[in-house]
């Protein structure tokens, strides 16, 4: 019953998700940061078993850590997010990880970019991206308001109105959002800002 929403715009990504933790009717807690920052450039938007998204996501952050390590290069974001759909498609062969992502960042060569991945290893480059049932609601609201050149400051307006719109129509409850942004930063490199942390 994860909510997850990623925005492109000109030099940024905007991603939103809800921070309930939940197992079947019973919700556990109320302040589960499903964002997690791989790198300054580079984050995730994890839906799915609590324990299959972050084993996969650690596991993923991890060899992309000792990738650049080794090698001294980073990789980037549409890079990461191929090596991360080829780790999704290898494991389905052997144990399935249940999650699905959105994945996106910020490179001097690219720009921003987000990709939207599931569990059956199949992946996206997508302007704007929804995970859950939350596509349900929203999509719409992306079909009237987004535009490719959209500024931070509309880009969270929209953030925002996906948001009441969960809040006005979905069934479950939903109150409490994270939303983080990963952008160009003034010195011409990726910076990581939180607008509103989990943990509130």
């Amino acid at each position: 019953m994860d909510s997850l929403i990623g925005i492109t715009g000109k030099d940024f990504v905007i991603f939103v998700a809800d921070t309930a933790q939940a197992r079947s009717i019973l919700k556990m807690k109320g302040d589960e940061d499903k964002i997690m920052v791989v790198d300054d450039s580079k984050m995730f938007a994890m839906a799915g078993d609590t324990g299959d998204r972050t084993t996969f996501c650690e596991y993923v952050k991890r060899n992309l850590k000792l990738y650049e390590i080794r090698s001294g290069l980073t990789l980037s974001t549409h890079a990461a997010a191929h090596w991360t759909r080829r780790a999704l498609a290898d494991a389905l062969r052997q144990g399935p990880y249940e999650t699905n992502l959105l994945f996106g960042g910020w490179d001097s060569e690219a720009g921003a970019s987000l990709y939207y991945l599931d569990y059956l290893g199949s992946m996206h480059k997508m302007p704007f991206a929804i995970q859950g049932y939350a596509s349900n609601f929203v999509l719409s609201i992306f079909d009237r308001y987004y535009k490719e050149d959209l500024t931070i400051p509309e880009g969270l307006d929209l953030a925002k109105l996906c948001i009441a719109e969960l809040n006005k129509r979905f069934l479950l409850a939903q109150p409490n959002w994270a939303i983080k942004v990963i952008k160009k930063g003034d010195d011409g490199k990726a910076s990581l800002e939180v607008i509103v942390p989990a943990k509130q």
